[in-house]
This record gives C-alpha cells, sequence and structure tokens, in this order.
C-alpha cells in the first residue's frame, strides 16, 4: 500500500484508536443550535423507522438520504466532516507561513511554511518529473552484490520505503520499562495478505489492476514497456509469496503469538541468507544483543525469497518500492497514476483532493507537531480542556463501579482490574512538551528531499531511543488530530484537541450530548485497556496475564459472544463484518456506551430530569452516540474496511452496542418484537 509519510514502528504498535481518525469552538455545526443546549435536527432523522427496529436508520435516516460523498472522498461521516473543517484552518495557517519568506530560519513557522510551499509548486515539480529520483534510482540500478542490496534495503527502510520486512524500536511487551528493537512483517504493495491469496472474480480484477498501476509506474520513471511488463509480473509473484508467508490482520491480534524474543546470533541462525549485522551498522542502530522478532515464519521465507530470486528482480522490487512510497511526491503523471489505483480502484474515490489538501496530509504526516503549535496557539480553549478533564474524572469513577460490581469477576481478579485502571495516564490536547525539530532540515527546494529528510528523521529519532528510558511523555498523534487512541505499553489513553470539539464535545451543550459523544469515546478507548487484546497487559504495561484461569474462561466466553454477534451482520453484497478481526472495537464500543451512560447518571444524580428539544436526557445520550457514527461509504471503500480495518461500520457501531444495552431499552420501549430485541439472557455484557 502506497504508505505517504508514516513511522513504521508505530504503524505495527498494539496502539488502538477510536478510527484506521477541544481546541476551539469555530467548527461549523450542522444541527440547529440554541442557548444552553445542542438542538438535534430532526430532518436528519427517519421517523417511519421504530427506534427498536433499526435505531441508526431512525436517529440518521434523512442525513443518509440526503447525504452526498464529496467526489474526491471514499467515505463521508461526522468523522470526515469534523476534520475537514480542521483542514480548513489549517489550510490558512499553512498558507500563511508559505507566504512568510522571512521567517526565522530553522523555525517552526520556516519549516512548516518551507514544506508546505514546495509541495504545492506544482509547476516545479511537473517540470522535474522524475528526477529527483534520479540518483535513487541510480543506486539501486548500480546493486551488484548481496551486500549491495542489503545496503539499499537498509537505506530505503531509512528514507520511507518498506521492503521485505520492517526494524523499528518500540516498547518490549514484556518489559515495559525498557526499549527493544522488533522487527514485523511488511513489504506488500496491496493492503493486505488477502488482496493476493484470494481466488474470486472481483479479487482477481484488483490484481490485474495493481499489476498493470505497477507496470505504468515503472514506465513513467522510464522503463520501456517490454521489461516494465516483465517487471511488474516478477514484482508481484514476489509479493505474493511474502503474502502467502505473512499473518493474517486477525492473527496478529494475538500479542502473545506475535512476540518472539531472541539473539542476534538466533535471528542470523533463522535468516542465513540476510546480513543482519550490516543491516543494523547501515541504519545507525545502537549494539543489539536481543530483539524481539514479531513473525518469524515470514522472515524465513524473507531469507528464502532473497536467497532464490534473481538479482535482477530483487532490483526492480526496490525500485518499485521506492516508486511506490514517493509517487505522490513527484509530478502530476505520476500522482495521477497513484491515484488511478490506490483511489479509484481500492477507495472509490472519483477525483482526486485538491492539492492544497494533499499538501497539507504531507505536512501533518512529516511535521505534525510543528504545525500543531501552531493549530493549537490559535484554537485552543482551556475551558474544554478542562471539562474534558472532568469527564475523563467521572468516567474514570463510573469505570471503578463497574468493576467493583461484575458478577463474573472473582475477587483476585477485580482486585488486578482496578489496579490497572487507577495506574491509566491520560494526555488532553496536546504534548506538553513539544517534539524538538532542530535537526530536520526543510528548504524550498525538492519536496522529494523534504520528504526524505522527515523520513530520515523520524527512523533515526526512533532508533536513537535504544538504550534510553521510555519517554512517557511522547505522542503518536498530532493535536489536530480527529482521533483518540490506548495505548497497553504505556497504560495510556490519549485525546488530541482536533476530537474535542462538535459534534463530539460541545462547550454549551447538555451533559448527555457530551456523554453520548465524547464520554462514549472516552470510554471506549479506557475499554481498550480490558478488550482481548489490551486485557493480556497489566497495569505497568507488561504483556502478563492478571486473570485467574477461572476468570479468563469467562471473559473468552463473553467476548465469543461479541464475535458471533458481529459475524452476523452483512455490510454489502454478502460481505459480512468479522467479529474476530473487529472484536477489540466492538468490545470498546459495548464499553464506552455503558461507562459513559453510568457517568451521566451520577452526573444527573440530584438534578431534575427535563426534556431537552423534547427528549430526555438518555434519549439525547444515545441518538447523539448514533449521529457520531453515522456515515455513507462507496461500496470500493466499505469492502476494503471490511477486509482490512478493525473497526465495524458506523451503522453497526451503533446497533450492536445497543441492541446488548438495558438502558437503551428503557429510553425508546424496545420492546420483544422489535429486531433490535434480544433476550436478555443472550445480550453480551463483558465490562
Amino acid at each position: 500500500m502506497n504508505k505517504k509519510i508514516s513511522q513504521s514502528f508505530i504503524a505495527f504498535s498494539a496502539v488502538a484508536s477510536l478510527l484506521l481518525t477541544a481546541c476551539g469552538t469555530d467548527t461549523k455545526k450542522e444541527n440547529a443550535e440554541t442557548s444552553g443546549f445542542v438542538a438535534f435536527d430532526k430532518a436528519n432523522f427517519d421517523t417511519t423507522v421504530k427506534p427498536g427496529d433499526d435505531f441508526y436508520q431512525y436517529a440518521n435516516g434523512g442525513w443518509l438520504k440526503k447525504g452526498e460523498i464529496p467526489a474526491s472522498e471514499s467515505r463521508w461521516g461526522s468523522f470526515d466532516m469534523l476534520n475537514d473543517n480542521i483542514k480548513k484552518n489549517l489550510h490558512i495557517l499553512l498558507d500563511e507561513a508559505a507566504a512568510n519568506k522571512n521567517a526565522k530560519p530553522g523555525s517552526i513557522e520556516q519549516k512548516v511554511g518551507d514544506f508546505f510551499a514546495v509541495a504545492m509548486d506544482s509547476v516545479k515539480l511537473n517540470a522535474d518529473g522524475v528526477k529527483p529520483l534520479e540518483a535513487e534510482l541510480a543506486k539501486i540500478d548500480a546493486i551488484k552484490t548481496s551486500a549491495d542490496l542489503v545496503a539499499e534495503i537498509a537505506h530505503l527502510h531509512k528514507t520511507g520505503s518498506g521492503s521485505f520486512f520492517a526494524a523499528f524500536v518500540n516498547q518490549d511487551a514484556k518489559k515495559s520499562d525498557e526499549l527493544i528493537v522488533q522487527i514485523y512483517q511488511a513489504g506488500l504493495g496491496l493492503p493486505d495478505r488477502d488482496y493476493y491469496t484470494k481466488t474470486d472474480a472481483e479479487s482477481k480484477a484488483i490484481q490485474e489492476a495493481y499489476l498493470a498501476h505497477v507496470k505504468s509506474t515503472l514506465v513513467l520513471a522510464g522503463q520501456d514497456e517490454k521489461s516494465a511488463a516483465a517487471d511488474a509480473m516478477a514484482i508481484m509473484k514476489l509479493e505474493t509469496e511474502l503474502a502467502k508467508a505473512s499473518k493474517t490482520r486477525v492473527e496478529q491480534r494475538d500479542p502473545e503469538a506475535n512476540y518472539h524474543k531472541m539473539t542476534i546470533e538466533e535471528l542470523v541462525k533463522l535468516t542465513p541468507s540476510f546480513d543482519w549485522k550490516a543491516y543494523f551498522s547501515a541504519n545507525g542502530f545502537p549494539a543489539i544483543t536481543e530483539l524481539v522478532v514479531s513473525q518469524p515464519e515470514f522472515l524465513k521465507a524473507v531469507d528464502k525469497q532473497i536467497k532464490s530470486t534473481p538479482m535482477p528482480v530483487l532490483k526492480a522490487y526496490a525500485k518499485w518500492n521506492l516508486l511506490n512510497s514517493y509517487a505522490d511526491y513527484l509530478s502530476d503523471d505520476f500522482v495521477i497514476q497513484n491515484f488511478d489505483f490506490y483511489g479509484k480502484t481500492l477507495t472509490g474515490a472519483k477525483e482526486m483532493k485538491p492539492r492544497w489538501k494533499r499538501a497539507l496530509r504531507e505536512t501533518d504526516a512529516a511535521i505534525g507537531e510543528a504545525l500543531g503549535q501552531l493549530y493549537v496557539a490559535k484554537h485552543f480553549s482551556a475551558n474544554a480542556k478542562k471539562r474534558i478533564n472532568e469527564l475523563v474524572d467521572n468516567l474514570m469513577s463510573a469505570y471503578k463501579e463497574r468493576l467493583s460490581q461484575l458478577e463474573w469477576m472473582s475477587p483476585e481478579t477485580r482486585s488486578k482490574a482496578l489496579e490497572k485502571l487507577a495506574a491509566i495516564d491520560r494526555k488532553l490536547s496536546f504534548p506538553d512538551t513539544w517534539r524538538d525539530y532542530t535537526k530536520l532540515e526543510i528548504k524550498r527546494e525538492s519536496y522529494v528531499q523534504n520528504v526524505m529528510n522527515a523520513q530520515a528523521f523520524l527512523f533515526e529519532r526512533n532508533i536513537n531511543k535504544l538504550g534510553k528510558p521510555v519517554d512517557r511523555t511522547e505522542w503518536l498523534m498530532s493535536p489536530q488530530t480527529v482521533n483518540a487512541y490506548y495505548d497497553p505499553s504505556k497504560n495510556e489513553i490519549v485525546f488530541p484537541c482536533g476530537i474535542m470539539q462538535f459534534p463530539f464535545f460541545d462547550e454549551n451543550a447538555d451533559d448527555a450530548f457530551n456523554y453520548g459523544g465524547i464520554g462514549a469515546v472516552i470510554g471506549h478507548e479506557i475499554t481498550h485497556g480490558f478488550d482481548d487484546e489490551g486485557s493480556q497487559y497489566d497495569a505497568k504495561g507488561n504483556l502478563n496475564n492478571w486473570f485467574t484461569v477461572e476468570d479468563k474462561a469467562k471473559f473468552k466466553e463473553r467476548t465469543s459472544g461479541i464475535v458471533k454477534q458481529f459475524n452476523n451482520y452483512v455490510a454489502i453484497d454478502t460481505m459480512h463484518v468479522n467479529g474476530a478481526l473487529t472484536q477489540g472495537e466492538n468490545i470498546a464500543d459495548l464499553g464506552g456506551v455503558s461507562i459513559s451512560f453510568a457517568a451521566l447518571q451520577k452526573a444527573l444524580a440530584g438534578k431534575e430530569k427535563e426534556k431537552i428539544d423534547g427528549f430526555t436526557p438518555e434519549q439525547r445520550f444515545f441518538l447523539n452516540y448514533a449521529q457520531v457514527w453515522r456515515g455513507l461509504y462507496r461500496d470500493e471503500a466499505l469492502k476494503r474496511q471490511l477486509q482490512t480495518n478493525p473497526h465495524s461500520p458506523g451503522k453497526f457501531r451503533t446497533l450492536g452496542p445497543l441492541s446488548n444495552f438495558q438502558p437503551f431499552y428503557d429510553a425508546f420501549g424496545v420492546k420483544e418484537g422489535d429486531k433490535m430485541y434480544v433476550a436478555d439472557k443472550d445480550r453480551v455484557k463483558i465490562w
């Protein structure tokens, strides 16, 4: 998959986010607003549907009917609309920074402005064509020996191109106060192994389209049609072998099964055809005595391919990885070719995003905290942060009460669960200490060079952590991101200020509205510490079972219920939700709703429950929860999500948790015979 600027060591971590995604109160509100509360626009409802039959349709049917996906998007919903509004604010900041050619050299204003300015210079990019990569392509052409190949793979990894595997420094899952090198499977140009291994007509069509895309990109880079076609076939064959050896996304959800600590000597014995010491040396890794290999069998397959594949094919694969990673930073012919496959074919997007949005995306990916400083300075609301902090306090209190009363949990396990809950750290809005970009050089000369510099900066920053204490102040998302996450190794929840805005949170809204929005999000992230993956980590962030044998069996029995429930949901055509792949997020959604509703009841205690806008507080809670998850998908994007994304589509993130939750039944009079009704004995109840 076209990786863009990314920190591969983050991509393969166990971090669980809200999506696969407050600072200000200037976000445009779609719903009508009155003083003291947010009024729901009833034109967005579909009152021809009973709430108990399909609450997602009841709360969102009007919006779904009149809504349109912008031509440049593959999906459109509450997250996307908020994100689009934030982008408009960021665009203003970026234009101002780019226009300031007198910014102090080395300042964040200079780096942000220069990065964005050269990314916007279409005239220069089109004049240069593939020229910015010619030196890199020549290096690949010059490869003659296995030592040359190892050196080039190391270089590609450092500059952001994934070949064969990913190597990075991360917390040791079983010694969370230490950092260790980790090796993870990688190297595929399609989104997932299954895209290579499936043989149905639709999968074969995508495989053919990918083959044509690889060939066309190689031709744009200067190859003749015949050699490009031959290389594309060879690359596809090599990647298919890697795909067959790759673990499925469900298999990757098992942290124990993806933890194999070994010495360098053991790694060399496992993969004798690859010179690991030369690789680590070339990329400046400190001395390594042991590391974690996540998928040993995959590395054995990599070793076999490196040994058996002719050097010209390995060089073609390296060239393709380089071009695939940097196509979007070249001339329009490369960008259009890249979009035609990764945009149109894989997601169904009808047209490319405007250049400013693409340039903004890459600026955010390269120097997100630098851009974040400019954003926070203009759009941060201290009062929003204060209220969110109070919400977290209330959610933690409600969670503590719930854990204390779980009937299926023994006192021994309960004490460990409460210990873990009490140890959860929180990060709200933006980092206390901003990332230092002093060593990152950004100029107005070359888009490609700026991206390579940014990738190398991120790579070196990562490997230089080895041997140092774990930095528990680090953020893995920029402040302007519309998302949130839980990190099991740090046992922390993180909420960028981007998500602390309407419709998730509104400073003027009543508690019911906010608890149904940001409250459920907070509860969702807390619950990730207790889902099928997060529950395997203890209070200190170590991969360490803290359940009794009996309680673990009870837990698995309950989580198997949510797997079965979501397996039964048909999302499109004959494609079902993958209950095993999505179980962590589904558990978190159920926990988020349950805990946030309990916290709302605590907030409403002693107060008269008046109707607002015609709805009780409980009804408003569930209505905002449902409207947060509304969204439209293109067929291609929805099918891709079902295959690769651990999050269920928004419709089922609404119907699934609520059909298991008695207070929803009470709020809307759901009764036996309604389509969402599930007998109490059959409802999934976990946390």
